[in-house]
């Protein structure tokens, strides 16, 4: 299914994962040379190219390509270029693997366990992701094995530079992204932190969303909710031709979906699951408008909430990789619509094989999420998956089972896809900023309360306003 476009919180506070068991640290940098500058001993690894450095205030920033076979099974069968970024502090400190499970960006940031530890971080676009797309394109070796073994590999190339701890992380898919790395590479990190995950281990089994839509917030938000939902589809007629004005006048087009028409019911029926996945319920349930509403305000309030250039060709050409995954791996929610009964048109429509171009081939393999789920409740050690209580997405989250070890799952009372360390209750927090710090071989000393070693800076870790489409974790 599609997520209506939503203004996401930067990746840089959502995100944060690694795994256990590297290799000792120092064992690959004894004969590094000290005095080399970094940017050289990166630009020796073989495959590494520089695009360009850009200046930061107490680090080094490079925006890099990496050479990757399009097949790891097959490496002889051509190659691609992957692009990351690395932010430099010192080959002395730990150093975090982040990844969004998307494009990746070339302004600097930090995740938040970069904060929490004040290390390094390597930040990694997702294969298939463009620019990081291999020409001509196989969709066949677009899937999570083929894109841990990338991040395994520029582990081991950066590894013998930064040869301290190690940090996986990631948000929402960023975080599924994290999870799937270690359970295929296990002793490549020392810990993970995985924000917002979702774990669809079966795909045709989703009440856990239904569960979820009848008891969030309150009961009078989601009798508001669904009222101008249903508002929305009783004034289909004015609101399409408004939506198809808008598209000639914008020139974007609706081929994949369909129509206009197609593309609208698919965005209202994506409208509750947006409108929690990121509104702060506090205070959005008393912005829901009444059906009384004037048109202006309702394609006002759909617009911030959904984002109609979410639906159409272009705003949906972006995340083709993803929807390409969902439909054969990932898996996607599925969750009723009662509050619709009578007024939808084309039932069944949103789903990932409406978003990926039909000539491109789409087969689900039931066998990728339930191998993931087992390893992570049986093998799981120094992984930490962190939830939002309101968040849609958590609906389905990793749970740990008893042969994990020291791995923690917290959630955010009230949170939404935008929760992090830093809204868990204090308790929580200071676990898990303690452990995330012990993993990374930075503890707080003993008998102090654990706190991020890195200050606040307002450039670095400021919240960045990202338009991305609904039903996109």
């Amino acid at each position: 299914m599609r997520k209506a476009t939503r203004w996401l919180l930067s990746l840089a506070v959502l995100i944060g994962t690694a795994g256990a068991g590297s290799i000792p640290a120092g064992a690959a940098t004894a004969a590094e040379p000290k005095t080399e500058d970094i940017k050289d001993r990166i630009l020796a690894i073989p495959g590494m190219s520089l695009i360009e450095e850009k200046p930061v205030d107490g680090y080094r920033y490079f925006v890099l390509n990496y050479s990757q076979p399009v097949d790891h099974r097959h490496p002889s069968k051509g190659t691609f270029q992957q692009r990351l970024t690395l932010l430099h502090k010192s080959v002395d400190r730990p150093t975090v693997f982040f990844t969004s499970g998307y494009n990746v960006s070339t302004t600097p940031s930090r995740s938040e366990p970069t904060k929490i530890i004040d290390g390094n971080q390597v930040s990694l676009e997702y294969r298939y992701f463009t620019p990081s797309r291999p020409t001509p394109t196989d969709w066949k070796k677009l899937d999570i094995r083929q894109a841990a073994t990338d991040q395994h590999r520029i582990f081991q190339a950066l590894h013998r530079i930064y040869g301290k701890n190690w940090i996986a992380t990631g948000g929402s898919k960023g975080g599924m992204t994290a999870t799937y790395y270690r359970r295929f590479f296990p002793h490549d990190m020392n810990g993970t932190v995985a924000y917002v995950a979702p774990n669809d281990v079966r795909n045709d089994e989703d009440s856990a969303y239904d569960r979820f839509f009848r008891t969030v917030g309150t009961a009078q938000c989601r009798a508001d909710l669904a009222a101008i939902e249903r508002e929305a589809l009783l004034r289909r007629k004015e609101m399409v031709k408004r939506f198809q004005d808008w598209a000639d006048k914008e020139k974007q087009t609706f081929t994949k979906v369909g129509n206009a028409d197609r593309a609208y019911e698919v965005m209202v029926t994506d409208l509750v699951f947006g409108f929690w996945q990121y509104q702060p319920a506090e205070t959005a349930c008393a912005e829901v408008p009444k059906p009384t509403v004037s048109t202006d305000g309702l394609w006002q309030w759909m617009d911030k909430i959904g984002g109609f250039d979410s639906y159409t060709d272009q705003g949906m050409e972006p995340y083709t990789p993803y929807y390409y995954q969902a439909g054969t791996q990932l898996g996607e929610p599925g969750y009723g619509y009662p509050q619709l009964a009578g007024l939808l048109k084309y039932p069944g429509i949103n789903n990932s094989r409406s978003f990926v171009p039909k000539d491109i081939p789409m087969r689900f393999d039931k066998r990728a999420m339930p191998d993931v789920d087992r390893w992570v409740r049986h093998h799981a050690n120094r992984m930490m998956f962190v939830n939002g209580q309101y968040d849609p997405w958590s609906s389905e989250h990793f749970e740990l089972g008893r042969g994990a070890r020291d791995s923690y799952v917290f959630t955010v009372p009230g949170g939404n896809h935008g929760s992090n360390i830093a809204k868990l209750k204090e308790a929580d927090r200071t676990k898990a900023t303690a452990e995330l710090l012990d993993w990374a071989g930075v503890p707080a000393p003993e008998g102090t309360k654990a706190t991020p070693l890195a200050p606040y800076d307002k450039k670095l870790d400021r919240q960045e306003v990202r338009r991305m489409p609904m039903l996109r974790p």
